[in-house]
Protein backbone atom coordinates (compact mmCIF):
# COMPACT_ATOMS: atom_id res chain seq x y z
CA UNK A 1 0.00 0.00 0.00
CA UNK A 2 0.97 3.78 -0.66
CA UNK A 3 1.50 5.36 2.45
CA UNK A 4 1.15 8.80 0.79
CA UNK A 5 0.18 10.51 -2.36
CA UNK A 6 0.50 14.28 -3.62
CA UNK A 7 -0.42 16.20 -6.79
CA UNK A 8 0.94 18.52 -8.46
CA UNK A 9 -1.17 19.99 -11.35
CA UNK A 10 -0.01 21.70 -14.20
CA UNK A 11 3.94 20.47 -14.01
CA UNK A 12 5.65 20.09 -17.38
CA UNK A 13 7.49 16.77 -18.19
CA UNK A 14 10.63 18.76 -17.97
CA UNK A 15 10.32 20.16 -14.77
CA UNK A 16 13.21 19.34 -11.75
CA UNK A 17 11.76 18.19 -8.32
CA UNK A 18 14.43 17.98 -5.99
CA UNK A 19 13.41 15.42 -3.43
CA UNK A 20 15.26 14.09 -0.18
CA UNK A 21 13.56 10.42 -0.22
CA UNK A 22 12.74 8.16 -3.00
CA UNK A 23 9.14 8.80 -4.78
CA UNK A 24 7.02 6.65 -7.35
CA UNK A 25 6.04 8.79 -10.16
CA UNK A 26 2.31 8.21 -12.02
CA UNK A 27 1.31 10.22 -15.04
CA UNK A 28 -2.62 10.61 -15.25
CA UNK A 29 -3.49 11.44 -18.41
CA UNK A 30 -7.05 12.23 -18.42
CA UNK A 31 -6.19 14.84 -15.71
CA UNK A 32 -3.05 15.78 -17.26
CA UNK A 33 -1.46 15.30 -13.59
CA UNK A 34 1.38 14.10 -11.95
CA UNK A 35 0.86 11.93 -8.96
CA UNK A 36 4.19 11.63 -6.33
CA UNK A 37 3.89 9.04 -4.23
CA UNK A 38 5.78 8.58 -0.88
CA UNK A 39 6.38 4.78 -0.12
CA UNK A 40 6.96 3.82 4.23
CA UNK A 41 9.92 5.96 5.47
CA UNK A 42 12.60 2.83 5.97
CA UNK A 43 13.33 4.88 9.40
CA UNK A 44 9.95 2.66 11.26
CA UNK A 45 12.18 -0.47 9.89
CA UNK A 46 15.68 -0.14 10.78
CA UNK A 47 14.09 1.39 14.67
CA UNK A 48 12.21 -2.01 15.19
CA UNK A 49 15.46 -3.87 14.21
CA UNK A 50 17.50 -1.98 16.91
CA UNK A 51 14.73 -2.09 19.75
CA UNK A 52 15.03 -6.48 18.26
CA UNK A 53 18.95 -6.14 19.22
CA UNK A 54 18.68 -4.10 22.27
CA UNK A 55 15.61 -6.84 23.29
CA UNK A 56 17.65 -9.89 22.58
CA UNK A 57 21.05 -7.96 24.37
CA UNK A 58 18.51 -7.58 27.23
CA UNK A 59 17.08 -10.91 27.50
CA UNK A 60 20.68 -12.82 27.33
CA UNK A 61 21.76 -10.42 29.98
CA UNK A 62 18.48 -11.33 32.16
CA UNK A 63 19.38 -15.30 31.55
CA UNK A 64 22.74 -14.90 32.39
CA UNK A 65 22.16 -12.56 35.64
CA UNK A 66 19.38 -15.38 36.50
CA UNK A 67 21.56 -18.43 36.00
CA UNK A 68 24.51 -17.01 38.49
CA UNK A 69 21.42 -15.80 40.89
CA UNK A 70 19.77 -19.34 40.82
CA UNK A 71 23.01 -21.76 40.68
CA UNK A 72 24.05 -20.08 43.74
CA UNK A 73 20.66 -20.31 45.44
CA UNK A 74 21.16 -23.77 45.01
CA UNK A 75 24.53 -24.51 46.19
CA UNK A 76 23.60 -22.39 49.65
CA UNK A 77 20.78 -24.71 49.99
CA UNK A 78 22.70 -27.87 49.11
CA UNK A 79 25.27 -26.53 51.55
CA UNK A 80 22.48 -26.21 54.62
CA UNK A 81 20.88 -29.43 53.66
CA UNK A 82 24.39 -31.44 53.27
CA UNK A 83 25.61 -30.46 57.39
CA UNK A 84 22.06 -31.81 58.76
CA UNK A 85 22.05 -34.72 56.78
CA UNK A 86 25.91 -35.77 56.99
CA UNK A 87 25.03 -37.95 59.86
CA UNK A 88 22.63 -40.27 57.67
CA UNK A 89 24.28 -40.06 54.23
CA UNK A 90 28.22 -39.53 54.96
CA UNK A 91 29.00 -40.38 52.14
CA UNK A 92 27.20 -38.10 50.54
CA UNK A 93 23.77 -37.25 48.92
CA UNK A 94 21.26 -35.17 51.15
CA UNK A 95 17.41 -34.28 51.23
CA UNK A 96 17.85 -31.13 49.86
CA UNK A 97 16.39 -28.17 48.22
CA UNK A 98 18.76 -27.69 45.79
CA UNK A 99 17.30 -28.95 42.96
CA UNK A 100 13.90 -26.50 43.29
CA UNK A 101 16.28 -23.46 41.71
CA UNK A 102 17.39 -25.81 38.82
CA UNK A 103 13.69 -26.86 37.67
CA UNK A 104 12.49 -23.26 37.82
CA UNK A 105 14.74 -22.56 35.31
CA UNK A 106 14.16 -25.17 33.28
CA UNK A 107 10.52 -24.41 32.97
CA UNK A 108 11.26 -20.50 32.83
CA UNK A 109 14.62 -21.06 29.96
CA UNK A 110 14.30 -24.62 28.60
CA UNK A 111 17.16 -26.93 28.87
CA UNK A 112 19.67 -24.30 28.67
CA UNK A 113 18.68 -23.02 31.46
CA UNK A 114 18.25 -25.94 33.57
CA UNK A 115 21.12 -27.63 32.21
CA UNK A 116 23.26 -24.51 33.02
CA UNK A 117 22.25 -23.85 36.31
CA UNK A 118 22.84 -27.39 37.16
CA UNK A 119 26.04 -27.24 35.93
CA UNK A 120 26.84 -24.40 38.01
CA UNK A 121 25.67 -26.11 40.99
CA UNK A 122 28.42 -28.84 40.51
CA UNK A 123 30.95 -26.07 39.36
CA UNK A 124 30.39 -24.86 42.87
CA UNK A 125 30.37 -27.83 44.66
CA UNK A 126 33.58 -28.43 43.59
CA UNK A 127 35.48 -25.42 43.53
CA UNK A 128 34.59 -24.46 47.72
CA UNK A 129 35.81 -28.35 48.39
CA UNK A 130 32.48 -29.57 49.40
CA UNK A 131 32.83 -32.41 46.81
CA UNK A 132 34.28 -35.47 47.56
CA UNK A 133 36.04 -36.79 45.22
CA UNK A 134 37.68 -40.46 45.71
CA UNK A 135 38.29 -40.90 41.58
CA UNK A 136 38.28 -38.53 39.21
CA UNK A 137 35.53 -40.43 37.35
CA UNK A 138 33.39 -40.56 40.34
CA UNK A 139 34.26 -36.80 40.65
CA UNK A 140 32.62 -35.96 37.34
CA UNK A 141 29.45 -38.25 37.11
CA UNK A 142 28.34 -37.26 40.59
CA UNK A 143 29.11 -33.33 40.67
CA UNK A 144 29.05 -32.36 36.91
CA UNK A 145 26.93 -34.63 35.47
CA UNK A 146 24.67 -35.67 38.51
CA UNK A 147 23.67 -31.99 38.72
CA UNK A 148 23.59 -30.64 35.07
CA UNK A 149 21.24 -33.60 33.70
CA UNK A 150 18.45 -32.37 35.99
CA UNK A 151 18.06 -29.21 33.87
CA UNK A 152 16.74 -32.29 31.09
CA UNK A 153 13.63 -31.51 32.95
CA UNK A 154 13.37 -28.73 30.55
CA UNK A 155 12.21 -30.48 27.58
CA UNK A 156 8.77 -29.83 29.31
CA UNK A 157 8.87 -25.98 29.49
CA UNK A 158 6.82 -25.34 26.49
CA UNK A 159 4.41 -27.36 27.13
CA UNK A 160 4.25 -25.83 30.61
CA UNK A 161 4.07 -22.64 30.04
CA UNK A 162 1.33 -23.13 27.31
CA UNK A 163 -0.72 -24.81 30.07
CA UNK A 164 -0.21 -21.96 32.42
CA UNK A 165 -1.56 -19.63 29.82
CA UNK A 166 -4.24 -21.55 29.01
CA UNK A 167 -5.61 -22.33 32.61
CA UNK A 168 -5.16 -25.90 32.41
CA UNK A 169 -4.11 -26.78 36.30
CA UNK A 170 -4.09 -30.33 36.27
CA UNK A 171 -1.78 -30.23 32.74
CA UNK A 172 0.65 -28.12 33.54
CA UNK A 173 0.69 -29.88 37.12
CA UNK A 174 1.39 -33.22 35.16
CA UNK A 175 4.08 -31.75 33.23
CA UNK A 176 5.48 -30.30 36.03
CA UNK A 177 5.73 -33.67 38.14
CA UNK A 178 7.07 -35.56 34.83
CA UNK A 179 9.77 -33.09 34.79
CA UNK A 180 10.99 -33.21 38.13
CA UNK A 181 10.46 -36.81 38.09
CA UNK A 182 12.72 -37.20 34.79
CA UNK A 183 15.52 -34.82 36.64
CA UNK A 184 15.53 -37.01 39.93
CA UNK A 185 15.89 -40.32 38.00
CA UNK A 186 18.80 -38.84 35.98
CA UNK A 187 20.57 -37.55 38.81
CA UNK A 188 19.73 -41.02 41.00
CA UNK A 189 21.07 -42.93 37.85
CA UNK A 190 24.13 -41.23 37.86
CA UNK A 191 25.03 -41.36 41.85
CA UNK A 192 23.45 -45.33 41.26
CA UNK A 193 26.26 -45.92 38.84
CA UNK A 194 29.24 -44.06 40.83
CA UNK A 195 27.80 -46.14 44.46
CA UNK A 196 28.51 -49.36 42.41
CA UNK A 197 31.80 -48.46 40.75
CA UNK A 198 33.51 -46.60 43.62
CA UNK A 199 31.31 -47.00 46.69
CA UNK A 200 30.95 -50.77 46.94
CA UNK A 201 33.25 -51.11 49.57
CA UNK A 202 30.83 -49.03 51.98
CA UNK A 203 28.23 -51.99 51.70
CA UNK A 204 27.43 -54.13 54.37
CA UNK A 205 29.05 -57.70 54.32
CA UNK A 206 26.79 -59.97 52.09
CA UNK A 207 24.90 -57.47 50.79
CA UNK A 208 25.14 -56.99 47.17
CA UNK A 209 27.45 -53.48 46.01
CA UNK A 210 24.05 -53.23 43.60
CA UNK A 211 21.34 -53.54 46.29
CA UNK A 212 23.62 -51.11 48.56
CA UNK A 213 23.81 -48.47 45.78
CA UNK A 214 19.98 -48.67 45.33
CA UNK A 215 18.91 -48.22 49.12
CA UNK A 216 21.68 -45.37 49.69
CA UNK A 217 20.98 -43.24 47.06
CA UNK A 218 17.36 -44.31 46.25
CA UNK A 219 16.65 -43.27 50.08
CA UNK A 220 17.36 -39.52 49.69
CA UNK A 221 16.43 -39.48 45.90
CA UNK A 222 12.67 -40.50 46.39
CA UNK A 223 12.19 -37.92 49.23
CA UNK A 224 13.81 -35.04 46.73
CA UNK A 225 11.78 -36.07 44.35
CA UNK A 226 8.55 -35.93 46.10
CA UNK A 227 9.77 -32.68 48.25
CA UNK A 228 10.63 -30.91 45.10
CA UNK A 229 7.67 -32.01 43.15
CA UNK A 230 5.31 -30.76 46.04
CA UNK A 231 7.29 -27.25 46.45
CA UNK A 232 7.61 -26.22 42.46
CA UNK A 233 4.07 -26.95 41.83
CA UNK A 234 3.21 -24.91 44.49
CA UNK A 235 5.31 -22.01 43.67
CA UNK A 236 4.14 -22.21 40.08
CA UNK A 237 0.33 -22.28 41.81
CA UNK A 238 0.92 -19.36 43.74
CA UNK A 239 3.39 -17.01 41.14
CA UNK A 240 3.32 -18.46 37.50
CA UNK A 241 4.40 -16.00 36.28
CA UNK A 242 8.14 -17.42 37.49
CA UNK A 243 7.92 -19.43 34.24
CA UNK A 244 7.25 -16.20 31.98
CA UNK A 245 9.86 -14.12 30.67
CA UNK A 246 8.40 -10.34 29.02
CA UNK A 247 8.35 -9.69 25.41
Amino acid sequence: MLAQGLWFDGIESNAAISLNRPVLLFLCKKRNTVVFTFPPSLHSHSSDEKKGREYKMNKKTLFLVEVAVLGALAYLLDLVSAFICKAIWPEGGSVSLAMIPIFLMAYRWGLKGGLLTGFILGTLQVVTGFSVFYHPVQGIVDYFVAFTVIGLAGIFAKQIKTSIENGNIGKWTTYTVLGVFLGSLLRFLAHFYTGIVFFGSYAPKGQPVALYSLIYNGTYMSINFVLSSVLVVMILFIAPRLVQIKK
